[in-house]
């Protein structure tokens, strides 16, 4: 006697993901979509798309199904459709996405059934997707982003880069210009001067080119107080964001080596505050959080943290007399003199 019995979708609930797509090869899903266009629209609303999605089916397909099956007036921008040209960014549930590259299944198993379409940036929005990228590409120009170099008109050798060099770039070379990580980065959001990442990756990549005279006149633009490197908050958001995982918060802190690697640092708040870490390492092996505030900002500056310190010495992390001279507040590693010495031989630039 056959002890065989038919599976229902409840039995597939236990099983894993890929079994469940086998079982399942479509979902019923609904685009949350973004619409709006400047010259009729006073302001933006969102409108609902039901479809089957597959498995095998990009965001971008979930696009063009909704301008050809739905609303022809439906407006994106798109172009190669294999991730390079960097067109077809979107958000899609607050996530930066290339369209044309983020298969819509994995998002409808991240997010569930109801997707979330919007724009890179809603307040720039032109028509639906497509977005006004003026500030974007002005940063990008500003940056000076082309290798500056008196080349003969008839050189007689083509310029070499050896492999170390052109290791040196750290992918940087790769960016696509898709705007993901620069209308993800909450700094640029607060701060508009602010550069933002994907300018300040082209700064990098074309200041560590072996071939640019035009280096340290860059990272003097991009080391300005309210605009440069100095005003990244370190969030991570950029390289989450990043579809070619070139990861533009190691390319901002290689920038802020470079500051003084090439002599171009100028003493401020954050070139203080940078080096105030080391001042605790090199004095007690710990970082000195007192020291810090009065370093960087001196003995009036600190009073603006009044509160924040007053925290800080509930939870032990500092004490009443930290930051007042010649009282050592913070205790000594082991083996300090190791790490001072240390210190003393890579340490080659100073303000």
């Amino acid at each position: 006697m056959s002890t065989h019995t038919e599976k229902t979708v409840d039995d597939y609930k236990a099983f894993d993901t890929d079994e469940l797509d086998t079982f399942q090869p479509t979902r019923k899903v609904t685009l949350k979509t973004f619409r709006f266009n400047a010259e009729t629209d006073y302001l933006p609303y969102y409108k609902k798309y039901e479809m089957e999605v597959g498995k095998d089916e990009l965001v971008l397909d979930l696009l063009n199904r909704i301008k050809w099956e739905h609303d022809g007036s439906f407006s994106y921008r798109r172009s190669c459709r294999h991730g390079i040209c960097g067109a077809c960014g979107i958000k899609v549930n607050g996530k930066a996405t290339l369209a044309c590259k983020q298969n819509a299944m994995e998002l409808i198993k991240l997010f569930g059934d109801e997707l979330l379409i919007e724009p890179q940036s809603k307040k720039r929005a032109v028509k639906d997707m497509i977005i006004d990228k003026k500030d974007f590409w002005d940063k990008h120009a500003a940056v000076t982003p082309y290798v500056v170099r008196d080349v003969p008109a008839r050189p007689e050798h083509e310029t070499q880069m050896s492999p170390k060099q052109e290791h040196m770039f750290l992918d940087a070379d790769l960016c696509i210009q898709c705007g993901a990580c620069h209308y993800s980065c909450p700094a640029l959001e607060a701060n508009p001067e602010y550069f933002g990442p994907a300018a300040l990756t082209a700064a990098y990549r074309f200041s560590i080119d072996p071939r640019d005279e035009f280096s340290n006149e860059r990272l003097k633009t991009v080391g300005e107080m309210g605009q440069g490197v100095w005003d990244c908050v370190k969030c991570f958001e950029c390289t989450e964001a990043c579809p070619k995982d070139i990861n533009p918060m190691e390319k901002i802190t290689k920038l802020h080596n470079m500051q003084f690697e090439r002599g171009v640092a100028v003493s401020n708040v954050a070139t203080r505050h940078a080096e105030g870490f080391l001042r605790g390492m090199k004095k007690y092996g710990y970082l000195d959080e007192a020291d810090i505030v009065t370093y960087s900002e001196g003995y009036l500056g600190m009073y603006k943290h009044l509160g924040a310190a007053i925290k800080m010495m509930r939870s032990g992390k500092i004490h009443w007399h930290s930051g007042i001279p010649f009282i050592d507040s913070v205790p000594k590693i082991k083996n300090l003199d190791e790490v001072q010495k240390l210190i003393q031989i890579s340490q080659t630039n100073k303000l």
